[in-house]
Parts: structure tokens; sequence; C-alpha cells
């Protein structure tokens, strides 16, 4: 595997000590990119369209160049570098679990992950190194993004979100009717609404089918159970936002499933594996609020609030499973106050 550059001219030292959002942020984007190499890895195994393995490739270089510098900064403030994952979390000898085509729908998925955790932590960051590696980190997910797109379409894999009419002029909303949703005259869904109904079935779709292939090589009983469980959440979910596409004549994107294959040798740790799911489906709350922040309409945003519950519920659970487990990593900590007057 060729080794990608991290030296990018950013200045390691400064006088100014990491703020608790610049840590945070470095933990959470080494966290992830270090999972993300050991998926990675196995992917390049087993790939065998050309296009595909170069795209994979090129997210396995970045994820390695925002690993590593996270690492350099960290060493360089002298903080703890995170353990993160290592080869001992994957086995890229065991059979091919997904087909290719799937792989160009998760690396969309990780993609949206990765650009919610660095998009936020732009405006958030103050040091003038930590401002410019997120910068660089968030712009250089976002050209990765774009080609995963671009071969998506070239593929004939890409689904875009529904055609509605071209609007005749600008209006306002005219009566208290455009807020409602459960009784009386219900509105068609606006533009935002659609967008992210789509977007939440993308995502529901995608992960379904990570679950569908985590269950089949769970290497636990308890583990086996949680990912069945995150299927049967991922595919209700979907089935509510396609219900609410469908009673306005909207299409769909479709299910993933028939991309697993039938192998039930696990490439991953069941730690990478949990983890994997806690963090998506943590990222999948923020995906909900977002989507009825946007969703004027009262059937959707109590829908939408419905779902967060049981998403965190299952995230919540989940990090129950890996604390037992003793393989749940903590992000850095504000003191315990109460701990050092005591002690």
């Amino acid at each position: 595997m060729r080794k990608s550059s991290t030296n990018r001219g950013f200045p390691l030292k400064t006088r100014e000590p990491l703020t608790s959002a610049e840590m945070g942020k470095l933990w959470a984007t080494y966290m992830g990119n270090s999972m993300e190499l050991c998926v990675l890895r196995y992917y390049l195994k087993h790939v065998d369209d050309e296009d595909i393995k170069n795209i994979l490739q090129k997210s396995y270089d970045l994820s390695e160049e925002f690993s590593n510098r996270c690492a350099e900064i960290l060493k360089a403030d002298n903080h703890p570098v995170p353990f993160g994952f290592s080869d001992q979390d994957v086995n890229v000898e065991a059979p091919r679990l997904f087909g290719d085509e799937f792989y160009l729908h998760y690396l969309k998925y990780v993609a949206k992950a990765g650009l919610s955790i660095y998009g936020i932590a732009v405006p958030l960051v103050t040091r003038p190194d930590m401002r410019e590696f997120f910068t660089h980190v968030l712009n250089s997910t976002v050209n990765l993004m774009t080609e995963i797109n671009g071969l998506l379409e070239a593929k004939s894999f890409l689904v875009r979100p529904p055609q509605i009419p071209v609007p005749t002029r600008p209006d306002y909303a005219r009566k208290q009717s455009y807020l409602s949703g459960f009784i009386g005259p219900i509105r068609p869904l606006h533009a935002l609404e659609i967008a992210h109904l789509h977007d939440n079935l993308e995502n529901n779709a995608t992960s379904r089918t990570v679950l569908v292939g985590f269950s089949q090589v769970a290497q636990t009983q308890e583990a086996r159970d949680y990912f069945l469980r995150g299927g049967e959440i991922a595919g209700k979910h979907y089935k509510i936002f396609s219900e609410i596409l469908s009673k306005e004549h909207l299409p769909s994107p479709p299910i993933l499933n028939h991309l697993v294959t039938e192998s039930t040798i696990s490439p991953f740790s069941d730690k990478l594996m949990i983890f994997h799911k806690l963090d998506m489906f943590s990222m999948r709350i923020r995906s909900y609020a977002n989507s009825m922040a946007v969703s004027p309409r009262h059937d959707l945003a109590a829908t939408y609030g419905r779902l967060m519950l049981e998403v965190g519920k299952y995230a919540e659970d989940g990090a129950r499973i890996m604390i037992d487990a003793g393989g749940l990593e903590q992000p850095p900590q504000a003191a315990d106050r109460e701990a050092l007057v005591s002690h």
C-alpha cells in the first residue's frame, strides 16, 4: 500500500494550547479515520473494478493522511494519541463480504459523516494551524465526495433526488395549514423536506446493508443480536420515509441488501463493527435533527423526533456493550473537580 505524504507545510507547534473543541475534533477525526483505514484496507483486497479500486485507494490515502496528521499534532502538543484501531481489528484475507457497487455507496455514506465532523470543526477551532488543517480536511472530503458522485453516475448507480415542478413565481405561505400534517388540509412536501427525506432514505439503505453484512459475520451472539436489531431499525425507518414520499407519488432510492455476499467469516473485530455502527447511528441523530429543522410540517417533525429517540437508544446500547467489553475509548474530558477535592 503506497504511503501518502502528511507534510503539507502546516506548523507543528504554536504557543497556544489546544482548546477543548480542537482536542475533541482531533480525537473524532483520528478515531474515524483509524477505523476507516481498516475497512478500506479490506475493501482494497476484494475489488475487481479498476475505477472503484482507484477511488478506494484515494479514500485510503486521505484517511491515512488525516490520521497521521492528527497524531503529529497531538504528539507535538504533548497529548496522548488515541488507541484507535489496528491490524488486530481487520482480517484482509477473509472472503469478500460486499460487491463492488456497494463500495461506492459506502464511501458516500462515510464521506457524509466526515463532512459533518469537519464542517462543524472549521468555525469552532481557533489556532491557525487547526483552522488550516480542518479547512484542508473539509475541502479534501468535498472533492472526494464529488468524485464519488461522479463515479456513481458513470456506473449508472447514482439515484438523484426526485424532480418536482418548477415554480412559476416566488410566493408566501398564506395559511396556518402550511404547518399542519395530521388533520385538515395538508400541503405537498416542499423541496427541502424532499431533499432530506431522500438523504435519510439513502443513508438507511446503505446502513442496513452494512448491518446485514455485519450480522452474518459477528463473532459473538451479543454483537450479532445488536446488528440484527440495527438492521430492523434501519429497515423500519427506510419504510417510513419511503411511504411519505410515495404518498406524494415520488420515488425512493433502492435498497442494497443484494450487494452482500453469503460469507460468514468476519473481516473485522466485533469491537470495530460495533464502534462503526455506534458512530454512524450517532451521526444519524444529527441528520434527523437537521431534517427536522427544515421540515415545518408537524407530521414530519413528530416523525423525526420519534425516530431520533429510537436511534439514540440504539447508540446508547452499543456504547453499553463496548463499555462492558472494555473497548469504548473516551474523548478528552474536563477536570473532575469533585474527585480532585476529595482526593
